[in-house]
């Protein structure tokens, strides 16, 4: 369970389908849909 922030609703929400992924950086990130609105949703860190 990764809690991320859904820009589309406002809030803040646990991310469903979350998987972890490298932003071309070099940096780890998480990448989710929102449970409510399905709107993409992304969070720099580890999971």
């Amino acid at each position: 369970m990764v809690d991320g922030y859904c820009m589309k609703c406002k809030g803040k929400k646990v991310m469903k389908n979350a998987k972890a992924t490298k932003m071309k950086n070099g940096r780890d990130a998480i990448k989710g849909t929102c449970p409510d609105c399905g709107t993409g949703m992304f969070k720099i860190g580890k999971m």
